[in-house]
């Protein structure tokens, strides 16, 4: 038996075509495709292309071409029906099994797909009666062009029951049909009823352009005023976005990928030239709508409402999206102006609006600190805040994504504190340090702590925040402490020196900048280490370290106990070790 063109469809569309690639091939971007030496033929030069939004890879050099069950075929040497059992174990698919039932299932699904088809074509031309006249006005006053209505086969359902029905009797279609693919319903005993009637029709097509569906919306007083058929053997609306067809057409001619919310959204938006964008049916974005979207581009945009329910909106969709964003998977978030959608900010505005709309995006990233973070927040708030983004980041399955998304979020709440939260000045009578020494010992001093810190990794938590804190002099231990921000300690001098680091790593690390401090060797205690790390903090600011010896003896004169007495004493005995380094540092 040949197996469904749904389900391979599926299989296709569950099955990341670069990421399958990328296990065998060494892949890199080229504008909107990818691509790397052939695995079929020997070649220096890279010739192999995948197409991702098409789903199909093509070398140049040799004519390898296929799918993603063509190129597991060619690479493990396997059949057909192994390729796909292969594909679908990965996706969590179950291949179906060659029986009379499953082939009548196939003809079966075939047959509602033609039904669904001649449905579409029957509203088309009740649109253009006299008795659709109503319909086509609304059409026209909401400012669609007749080649806009005709793009998106927009039709109009009759004005009462039993008019699709009579439409297509005469191509033999049963009320039985009609109920099987979303147009009547059935409920207990009762006789099937039409689903649509009075209403301006929107037919809904998969990826290939083909109608699984219908929703329509009431020209009178109705409710609800926009209406989805129901789940079909043809249509599940987790799984498909209205407007996609057309979306991937636009994008591989270098339309930007748009996430909007409902079907006028997106006829409206073509027409005013954003020709990718697209739509969820009555559902939240879920992981199948994504996936969906990044087959056909690597950030498409979402866009929400400014109010609250849009905040919400856009938070919940970053929440669904980040255990899979990845490099090359990621989502860009703008909000429109208050009380406007992208329908009626075209239609006053222009497109120029909605394109500052899109100009105005913010990384997926920055869109949650964002709806996180409030302003001006209560100690105890702020802590929530806090602990909710290290919870957001642990989602993302990337290590390396999941490391950059601490550290970004890290580095916006040490630069964004609250108003009213900076910490006061204070008076302070500084270490004396040579001025002509001044800048060299400052990047000597960052140099030191970041060896200190990289030797002794598993402390990095406890002082991330003082870290996060601080602006570095050197770039290149500007560098290194910025990646360090969120960092897991686990192999941390490895992780970046797999990021790109390398040098920096060595200019921190390396001989010849000063002798490093012994605590920096593995062998030192915890303790010592970390001790070590507060001198080289203060030797950082010593006006500071001057500002805490004034209030610990303060503290030491209000009550003269053991702990503030030592207190005191280490304060004086870093100040002393200070300034000897000072010293050293002006020597000849």
């Amino acid at each position: 038996m040949a197996l469904p063109e749904a389900f391979l469809d599926e299989l296709r569309a569950r099955t990341p075509l670069g990421a399958l690639v990328g296990r065998r091939v060494r892949l890199t971007r080229a504008g909107r495709e990818l691509k790397g030496l052939c695995p079929f033929h020997n070649e220096k030069t890279p010739s192999f292309h995948v197409v991702e939004d098409k789903g199909f890879f093509h070398c140049f050099g040799c004519g390898a071409h296929g799918d993603a069950i063509g190129f597991v075929m060619r690479c493990e040497n396997l059949g057909f029906m192994e390729a796909v059992e292969r594909l679908a174990n990965e996706a969590g698919m179950t291949v179906p099994r060659a029986s009379p039932e499953a082939a009548a299932a196939a003809e079966r699904a075939a047959g509602l797909s033609a039904i669904a088809e001649a449905a579409s074509a029957a509203f088309v031309r009740r649109l253009h009666l006299p008795e659709g006249r109503p319909a086509l006005d609304y059409l026209r006053k909401r400012g669609l062009t007749e080649e806009t209505i005709r793009l998106f086969g927009l039709g109009w359902s009759g004005e009462g029951r039993g008019a699709i029905a009579a439409d297509l009797r005469g191509q033999g279609v049963t009320v039985e049909q009609l109920v099987a693919v979303g147009l009547m319903k059935q409920e207990d005993d009762r006789p099937p009823v039409d689903l649509f009637f009075n209403r301006v029709m929107f037919p809904i097509r998969d990826r290939r352009g083909r109608v699984i569906g219908f929703g329509g919306r009431t020209l009178g007083d109705g409710q609800p005023k926009y209406l989805n058929g129901p789940e079909t053997a043809l249509f599940s609306k987790r799984r498909t976005l209205y407007g996609l067809d057309l979306a991937r057409a636009n994008a591989r001619a270098g339309a930007e990928l748009v996430v909007v919310e409902g079907y006028m959204d997106v006829i409206a938006l073509h027409q005013a030239g954003f020709g990718g964008a697209v739509a969820p049916l009555g559902t939240a974005l879920t992981t199948d709508h994504l996936a969906e979207l990044w087959r056909i581009a690597p950030a498409p945009v979402i866009c929400f409402d400014g109010d609250a329910a849009g905040a919400r909106a856009a938070l919940r969709t970053a929440e669904v999206a980040l255990p899979a964003i990845g490099p090359g998977r990621t989502l860009g978030l703008a909000t429109l102006p208050p009380g406007e959608d992208p329908d009626t900010l075209v239609l006053r505005r222009g497109a120029d609006a909605f394109r500052a709309v899109l100009d105005g995006r913010r990384g997926l990233a920055d869109a949650l600190f964002d709806a996180i973070v409030a302003p001006a927040a209560a100690p105890e708030e702020r802590a929530a805040q806090r602990r909710r983004l290290d919870e957001l980041a642990e989602r993302i399955q990337d290590r390396d994504l999941r490391d950059e998304y601490r550290r970004h979020f890290r580095d916006r709440w040490f630069r964004h504190r609250p108003a009213g939260r900076a910490a006061p000045a204070r008076p302070s009578r500084p270490v004396q340090r040579p001025a002509l020494a001044a800048d060299r010992s400052r990047m000597l001093r960052e140099r030191n702590l970041l060896a200190l810190l990289l030797t002794h990794p598993m402390l990095l938590p406890r002082f991330e925040d003082a870290l996060a804190a601080e602006r570095f002099a050197s770039p290149h231990c500007e560098q290194v402490r910025t990646a360090l921000i969120g960092l897991d300690p686990e192999g941390a001098v490895d992780h970046l020196r797999n990021s790109g680091l390398a040098e920096a790593l060595e200019a921190v690390l390396g001989r010849g900048l000063t002798d490093i401090p012994p605590t920096t060797l593995p062998d030192a205690t915890p303790e010592e280490a970390a001790i070590a790390i507060e001198r080289a903090f203060a030797g950082l600011h010593p006006e500071r370290l001057e500002q805490e010896v004034a209030e610990a003896r303060a503290a030491l004169a209000a009550d003269f106990c053991e702990a503030n007495l030592r207190r005191v004493e280490a304060l004086d005995r870093m100040c002393a070790e200070l300034r000897a380094d000072y010293a050293e540092d002006a020597a000849p």
